[in-house]
């Protein structure tokens, strides 16, 4: 708790109109907080006043919160005036945040070593054999360097791979690439008659062909290095991650401690008022960019785990150039079976299903695709419209009751083995109906922030117009959102909505492209917009039903 004690600071407070509703006993009344460049501070003139008022009233609730207020304050007066005279006390509790520790950076420190041996790989030799006989088999003619930028390897280790295959009549080396400098160069390709059925062999195991997977152990190891509960949110930085949103005062307050948790949340509210958009700019915290392997190798069996998609690859070091050049001047040795992306943001709608939670088999290749939530490990899994999915609400909760609680999931692969894998990842779950009729009380407890996604008042309403009309370079003009809130508001109590301001002005700019016209707040074309936007509130019959239960 940090306290201001000089009486300035309580005629400041009475000046200003920005406090939020975190800053009151209940929104509007005893007001004794204030911030100061996004750091919240008790007014100690405002606290004893309050206090006396709330006295006198028979506030008990009021009591309780204020009383306590004071004991700390007092307990904090008392420790600064053992060290110095009362008179020179302006601030009590510890000292505010500096600049750097307001922006609370995320500095990922992981970067998976470079293996200098077979050994630091942690696969078999047989499992990295197989892997250079399917590079042959689908690349044809290779050197060495090829070989070792395909399976994402140092050449130094393939290079050890080779000549054993070579005495085994696995492989033959049928020259050197014109312009190639040392053993790098020289070309390989499978040698019959005991290559071409060695590849077959390979393929009935499996098809994959690509980077060499990573040990699932390694991986275990790589997660938990980069684990999402590092991720830190300040006041200071979810305001810049905001910026371009308007959102109310108390969401704005919950989003960052729900954030910091790493654990789950569920964003509800009517629709329209920014739930998706708010998760969206959650990614914007979600700190530096993180190693994952293209490839896990578990119990023998090989899920692809990287997929495009689903995950945005961080800016190469190097820009341009071909794969092995970048491979040979790459700027930091790391571990090339790993490949640095930005925090992972899944986010599925409608479309969700059980099956999708599972590993997926490919029957061709006789490899797994990694489920979604392991592809969202280290970010942030979205579950958007949720209760509107193909399946029941309660079987898709009921799947996540064990990794909510536990903070692991169990896959099972084709053959009935179970994987034991992570679940760090921030789970948000967002719908326009009400919690109570999804889950249950015991569901509901697993998800730790329950945050409502609130109307905005008119203030915020008409922000947004002007954020609007800026980002559509349309001159906001106040006299047209009067008309507008005049007509098609007051009359029926229509609720102000997050996103009314942009899909009316879209819907104005598509009619005025429509008239040859610019376009201008003039109630033609505000009445226009707002005929083919809302729908009339009286039921009409048109002749047909249809049961949306």
């Amino acid at each position: 708790m940090r306290v201001l004690v000089d009486p300035a600071f309580y005629f400041e407070m009475q000046g200003r109109s920005d406090h939020t509703p975190d800053c009151f006993v209940r929104p509007g009344q005893y007001l004794h907080h204030m911030y100061v460049e996004g750091v919240k501070y008790v007014v100690a003139p405002a606290l004893l006043e309050c206090l006396k008022q709330a006295e006198t009233d028979g506030d008990a609730e009021a009591l309780q919160h204020l009383r306590l207020h004071t004991k700390q304050y007092q307990s904090l007066l008392a420790q600064a005036e053992a060290n110095g005279p009362r008179d020179a006390i302006r601030r009590l509790g510890p000292p505010p945040p500096t600049e750097e520790e307001g922006q609370a950076k995320q500095s990922n420190s992981f970067v998976p070593p470079e293996p200098q041996s077979l050994a630091d790989i942690g696969l078999s030799v047989t499992l990295l054999q197989e892997t250079v006989l399917r590079a042959l088999y689908n690349g044809g003619r290779m050197t060495g360097s090829e070989i070792a930028v395909a399976m994402k390897l140092p050449y130094a280790i393939v290079g050890d791979l080779l000549p054993p295959m070579r005495k085994q009549g696995l492989i033959d080396m049928v020259g050197q690439r014109p312009g190639a400098l040392g053993d790098s160069g020289l070309e390989y390709e499978l040698k019959p008659p005991k290559g071409p059925a060695a590849v077959q062999d390979a393929l009935q195991k499996t098809a994959y062909c690509g980077p060499a997977p990573v040990p699932f152990e390694q991986y275990l190891k790589s997660i938990a290095a980069q684990t999402i509960k590092s991720v830190t949110v300040t006041r200071c930085n979810i305001q810049q991650a905001f910026s371009d949103l308007v959102i109310t005062p108390e969401v704005f307050n919950e989003i960052g401690p729900a954030i910091n948790s790493a654990a789950s949340i569920f964003l509800f509210g009517y629709p329209g008022n920014g739930k998706t958009s708010i998760a969206e700019r959650m990614t914007r915290l979600m700190g530096d960019d993180i190693y994952i392997p293209y490839a896990v190798e578990a119990n023998g069996q090989i899920v692809k785990l990287f997929d495009p998609i689903v995950h945005t690859q961080a800016k190469s070091a190097i820009a341009g150039g071909s794969e092995l050049l970048n491979s040979i001047m790459k700027r930091e040795g790391h571990d090339d079976r790993y490949v640095k992306i930005k925090r992972p943001t899944v986010v599925v709608g409608g479309e969700l299903t059980l099956t999708m939670l599972d590993l997926k088999y490919n029957e061709a290749g006789k490899f797994y695709e990694a489920p979604l939530q392991m592809k969202a490990n280290g970010g942030m899994f979205m579950i958007d419209d949720f209760g509107r999915q193909q399946v029941r609400p309660m079987d898709l909760l009921n799947r996540w009751i064990v990794p909510l609680e536990k903070k692991y999931d169990y896959l099972t692969t084709v053959t009935g083995t179970k994987i034991q894998v992570p679940f760090d990842q921030l789970l948000v779950f967002s719908t326009n109906l009400d919690p109570n009729q999804l889950a249950d009380e015991a569901f509901l407890r697993r998800i730790k922030f329950k945050i409502e996604v609130r109307d905005p008042d008119e203030a915020q309403w008409r922000q947004i117009w002007r954020l609007v009309c800026k980002s559509r370079k349309v001159e906001y003009d106040d006299k047209g959102i009067d008309y507008l809130v005049e007509k098609y508001y007051r009359p029926t109590q229509r609720p102000f909505r997050m996103c009314q301001p942009r899909d009316i002005l879209d819907q104005m700019i598509s009619i005025a492209k429509y008239d040859m016209e610019p376009v201008t707040f003039n109630p033609d074309l505000i009445d226009a917009a707002c005929a083919t936007y809302f729908v009339q509130q009286q039921k009409r019959d048109f002749g047909a039903k249809v049961r949306l239960e």
